[in-house]
């Protein structure tokens, strides 16, 4: 007789999920690994793009998917964190998967898992790879969750590994150097099957596991590379090339590198699943992606990015510079208390004139007095408000900004989405 399901609700198996192991983040192939087996996931797909990195992979995973479905291939893809609703972690034909569907193979992962304890994550993660699975998929592309090596989406073998621009996050976890995380990013890498880096400063350590491994390396500047020319661009590889492709959709100059990498990705796959360069420059030009960079117009802007290292606030400062303003920037950061704040801060020094430090629903943020504390010990000359909470950050932002100013949301996916659902006039 079957197992009765757990729960019939999304929101019950997820609330269950978060409670079932003792640890958030426990890193590690072994238990995940022995449910994948007894669930038959490990291939979810006849073939799969693993894309690992600090930042850059939710952009590179959006445009290899927005590239192929334009192409007309069968698509699944998978992402974290979500921004909204969980659902958008799993994508079928570049649609979120509806709560029947997720519930299912949440019952099908709790089936199979006996007495073998696995985080949110790994559960998440096993049951997009059910899915994908139970469909008829051209290409799955999985977006590493933490790291690479030890990441629960490491049990799947990708026949194009990505990594994208490396930076430091997650130190308890990955290390406290560049060269330290690349090498836990390597992870993803296979005997024999490429591997694309899209970091123009590529790691040596990417470079020496690759060696190790034997898995041929692509890397940005060397193997493939990329020539901005105005509004258009021109990508060049070792088989092919292609000219005046247009900018892509999502701000930033960083985006550029992103699309390079993902050029190279379908360079490599092109024996399997050719794409032609109307069909690049179609995806290049229409996808989307919210919370990165993501323009607000009005007589006051907004722009939200869900940034949350030095790196990405870099990427960040770079596109508003390309973008000034005529009045002043108001920044409304919300953090976890994992972040190193300081580091995230100084790329934005000169371009915020007023801060709003606001704590936030989840147990893992800074609240707003402590955060306003941290951004103090950075800034000089500027006021910094303390919000117990983003709607108090608008109230307090209201009287505040005049038209040509520019609102600026960072810090963290949960300070996008909870910015985002107070459905915000400035205007």
């Amino acid at each position: 007789m079957a197992q009765a399901a757990r729960f019939s609700c999304l929101q019950d198996w997820l609330d269950w999920q978060e409670t079932l192991h003792p640890e958030s983040i426990d890193l590690g192939l072994a238990r995940v690994g022995k449910v994948a087996d007894r669930l038959a996931c490990r291939q979810p797909a006849p073939l799969v793009i693993s894309v690992a990195g600090t930042n850059g992979k939710g952009s590179s995973v959006a445009l290899l998917e927005a590239i192929l479905l334009r192409a007309g291939y069968r698509v699944g893809a998978y992402t974290s964190p979500h921004l909204f609703n969980y659902n958008e972690r799993v994508r079928l034909m570049g649609a979120a998967v509806e709560d029947s569907l997720l519930c299912d193979a949440f019952a099908h992962v709790d089936a199979r898992r006996g007495d073998i304890s696995l985080t949110y994550f790994e559960f998440g993660t096993l049951a997009a790879l059910d899915i994908f699975s139970q469909q008829t998929l051209d290409i799955a592309i999985l977006e590493v969750g933490l790291g690479g090596r030890l990441d629960a989406v490491n049990i799947v073998a990708a026949d194009v590994a990505l990594i994208t621009t490396i930076g430091i996050d997650h130190t308890a976890w990955l290390g406290e150097d560049r060269e330290a995380i690349a090498r836990e990013k390597a992870g993803i890498m296979r005997a024999g099957r490429p591997v694309v880096c899209s970091d123009s400063d590529c790691p040596d350590a990417i470079e020496q596991e690759a060696q190790r491994v034997g898995a041929p390396l692509y890397r940005l500047g060397h193997e493939f590379r990329l020539i901005h020319s105005g509004r258009h661009w021109h990508w060049q590889g070792v088989q092919s090339s292609f000219r005046d492709l247009p900018v892509p959709a999502l701000h930033g100059g960083h985006q550029l590198a992103n699309a390079a990498g993902v050029m190279q990705v379908l360079e490599l796959l092109d024996n399997s699943l050719p794409v032609d360069q109307n069909t690049r420059a179609a995806g290049l030009k229409w996808m989307s992606l919210p919370g990165r960079v993501q323009r607000i117009s009005g007589s006051v802007e907004q722009v939200l990015d869900v940034s949350h290292n030095a790196q990405a606030a870099e990427a960040l400062a770079d596109a508003l510079r390309l973008t000034p303003v005529a009045g002043r920037t108001h920044a409304v950061v919300g953090m976890m208390r994992d972040k190193e704040v300081a580091h995230f801060l100084t790329p934005l020094l000169d371009l915020v004139d007023v801060w709003y430090a606001t704590g936030l629903s989840v147990d893992r943020a800074f609240a707003g007095d402590k955060l306003a504390g941290l951004i103090r010990d950075q800034v000089s000359g500027q006021s910094v408000h303390v919000c117990k909470m983003p709607s108090d950050a608008l109230d307090c932002l209201r009287p505040a900004v005049k038209a040509g100013d520019r609102v600026l949301v960072c810090g963290s996916f949960h300070t996008v989405a909870e910015w985002s659902a107070l459905n915000p006039m400035l205007n």
